[in-house]
């Protein structure tokens, strides 16, 4: 069986994409006796296998390449067009996860107006020029985030505070069988989308993440990036990157950024300050590493020092992640002795309060039906019950 295409659609894609011909085929051929050729990617009636095949890759649906409407090249149309570089060599996983995204972005967008929804900005623009110290003190007061101990807690309490500014956070979970995961933990989208990478074992590098993205929301400058805790070392960094780390840090650590520029230099010596960093991390939502970091960026730790600070953390949280696994797996080993079935499932998108408010009006005002809810915007059945009902 063979369908009519609109060439002029993968070609789009291909191009967004960032792919070559000969990458896109190879891709489609996986597990095939007979490559897919050129000519039969680009014939005007293509064979239905195939261009299944081809959304494999791209995940826009089949529809998309049937609309005979010409694609729309231009910046409005997505950050790709937009924005040639970015601070990280995006693969295929993650373009798709920003296409995604920027999909869902103009949806809610076109939903939100045509239930009669305004969205305007309620923070201020800064630049770079403006210390990022003093917008970290201005954010604080203006969101006010109450700390948790419980890091997701607070993750989620930081992302229900930025919705009730009108920024409105997604976060994307990516299960562990997974066969390519996308090398990015967030990015931000004019105008007041952020972007999270689910960070199941390592909340505190989320949050990071999130008010790192927020930086990048508050200067209007678009991002898509992968941030290590080593990134927040380098000194090499744009003016905007620093920026938004400083911001971070200072977000993030608050009055206890000033415990760290009072501490001497850390060595052997004084135990690099082991017992006051662990305290400013327990208040702070900051990891050990990020904040022997940020000594390390400020010149407050050899390289030498913090190398091995570094190490032992590290071996640590291997350690750690051992000593969980073990225990989950004698509880499965108890559960199967004692004939217990082990409930296990992949966890759950946090969902912005802005995001839920958003898709309650316009349902409510007949923009979206139940189905449209819960299969297009992910609301199970008993979120669709407690919220919709």
């Amino acid at each position: 069986m063979t369908v009519e295409q609109n060439i002029a659609r993968l070609q789009h894609l291909i191009k967004m994409f960032g792919l070559t011909v000969p990458q896109l085929l190879e891709r489609v051929s996986v597990g095939l006796k007979s490559p897919v050729t050129e000519r039969e990617l680009f014939a005007a009636n293509i064979k239905l296998g195939t261009l299944k095949r081809v959304d494999a890759v791209f995940n826009k649906g089949l529809h998309y390449y049937l609309d005979p409407k010409a694609p729309l090249e231009a910046p409005e149309s997505s950050i790709f067009f937009r924005k040639e570089r970015f601070n990280t060599d995006l693969n295929l996983a993650a373009r798709r996860m920003v296409a995604k995204y920027e999909d869902f972005a103009i949806a809610l967008s076109a939903i939100a107006k045509l239930a009669d929804l305004e969205q305007i900005r309620a923070l201020p623009h800064y630049t770079t020029k403006t210390p990022p110290q003093q917008a970290a003190a201005h954010m604080r007061t203006a969101l006010s985030p109450a700390f948790q101990e419980d890091s997701r807690d607070y993750l989620k309490g930081l992302i229900a505070a930025l919705a009730a500014k009108n920024v409105l956070v997604f976060e994307f979970v990516e299960t562990w069988n997974q066969k390519e995961k996308a090398n990015i933990d967030g990015f931000f989208l004019q105008p007041n989308v952020i972007v999270l990478k689910r960070h199941q074992k390592a909340f505190r590098r989320e949050i990071f993440t999130l008010a790192h993205e927020f930086g990048h929301f508050l200067l209007g400058e678009e991002e898509v990036e992968e941030l290590p805790v080593e990134v927040l070392a380098k000194k090499n960094l744009s003016g905007i990157e620093r920026w938004c780390n400083d911001f971070a840090f200072h977000f993030l650590a608050g009055e206890h950024a000033q415990v760290l520029e009072a501490l001497e230099k850390a060595s052997a010596a004084n135990d690099y300050h082991y017992e006051t960093l662990t305290t400013v991390s327990g208040a702070t939502h900051l990891s050990l590493l990020a904040l022997f970091t940020r000594m390390r960026l400020n010149d407050r730790i050899s390289a030498a020092d913090y190398a091995k600070v570094k190490d032992d953390l590290e071996e640590q949280y291997l350690r750690d992640q051992t000593e969980r696994e073990r225990e989950r797996e004698e509880k499965k080993r108890l559960d199967a002795e004692e004939g217990r079935t082990a409930q296990g499932r992949n966890p759950e998108a946090i969902k912005s309060p802005l995001l839920v408010s958003t898709i309650q009006t316009a349902f409510h005002e007949g923009v979206l039906s139940e189905y449209e809810v819960r299969e297009k915007w992910k609301f199970t059945e008993k979120e669709f019950d407690r919220l919709f009902g």
